[in-house]
């Protein structure tokens, strides 16, 4: 059944979860504020190759200094603020430390549904394909996520085998109900081959009070088979949270994805990093501490030191890993 919330709980929690980060002005969870994360990255480059395909919006960018590329490349997805505004940047900033990045839009652009709610995961795997389908990219593929994007890659990746590394910003541990601005029921997140996965409800059965609150309450009544099988990814995982996060819980699903991959044995290396003093923007490229936006990108928690901090030692933590899994 869809899971039904009160207009006004509703437009009064996405204030908060649509809107501090899109140069827009409009409000969106869950990814690297473009105004510290984007201005980061060099402003005339383009895309290698603009991809609008059936069933695949993304842009590919190309390794820049062909003599220290990686072997492999990486799936980049944008949070909830949808299209390609988030995943961009961050696939730009990757192909110019060497690495070949496909920033892939699973809902937001023309020609995809609106809001994010009942979304196809299948564009990921068409991503994943164009990338095998390359002659020049012979190593492994990592998937890139933050917040919705990072629970979308971990889900992918569960099924996927051929995805073989995973670095994740502020992710979650489940499927979550997914999300419209206008207040109306929403069902699953995610769909596969047309069917919705399960997934959890809202809880509000103690009313709206806060964003966080709503998701750390339903998380904690979250059904079985609304959490991530994170067991069965196929290659090294690593996860990026803040403390002060306080959109969503961020550091207690990132600790509930590895004790769940510690009690089956996991095969291969997870890392997990949870920044004390971060909040929802503790993932992505370092940032000065005088860069303009910077108050904004702690509206959903944490403090402008604490955000330059796990970004100064977050980020190259990332590429190391990537380096290390896309380079066996």
């Amino acid at each position: 059944m869809p899971n039904a919330l009160p207009v006004a709980s509703f437009v009064s929690a996405s204030a908060v979860l649509f809107g501090a980060f899109v140069p827009t002005g409009t409000v969106a969870a869950a990814q690297t504020p473009p105004a510290t994360q984007q201005a980061a990255a060099p402003a005339v480059r383009l895309a290698t190759q603009v991809i609008r395909e059936e069933g695949l919006v993304a842009e590919y960018f190309a390794p820049v200094a062909a003599s220290r590329a990686s072997a492999g490349a990486v799936i980049v997805l944008g949070g909830s603020e949808g299209g390609l505004s988030g995943s961009r940047g961050l696939a730009r900033h990757l192909a110019d430390e060497g690495f070949a990045a496909i920033a892939v839009s699973y809902f937001g652009e023309p020609g995809q549904q609106a809001k994010l709610d009942q979304v196809p995961i299948e564009p990921v795997g068409r991503a994943l394909a164009w990338l095998k389908a390359r002659t020049d990219i012979r190593g492994p593929i990592a998937i890139m996520g933050i917040s919705k994007g990072a629970e979308l890659a971990l889900l992918i990746a569960s099924r996927e085998p051929r995805i073989g590394a995973v670095v994740v910003g502020v992710p979650s541990s489940v499927v979550w109900a997914g999300i419209d601005m206008a207040g109306g029921p929403v069902g699953s997140s995610w769909t596969a081959n047309g069917q919705p996965l399960p997934y959890v409800h809202y809880d509000l059965s103690k009313g709206f009070t806060g964003v966080f609150n709503l998701y750390n309450d339903s998380l904690t009544a979250a059904p079985a088979e609304a959490r991530i099988p994170v067991e069965n990814i196929h290659g090294p995982v690593m996860m990026i949270s803040g403390q002060a996060d306080s959109l969503w819980p961020s550091s207690r699903m990132a600790a509930e994805v590895e004790e769940r991959l510690n009690d089956h044995q996991f095969a291969w290396p997870v890392v997990s990093i949870a920044y004390p003093d971060a909040g929802h923007a503790a993932f992505g490229i370092p940032v000065a501490a005088d860069a303009p936006g910077l108050e904004r990108a702690t509206y959903l928690g944490g403090t402008v030191p604490g955000l330059v901090a796990a970004r100064a030692d977050g980020w190259p933590r990332v590429l190391a890993f990537l380096r290390t899994a896309l380079n066996p």
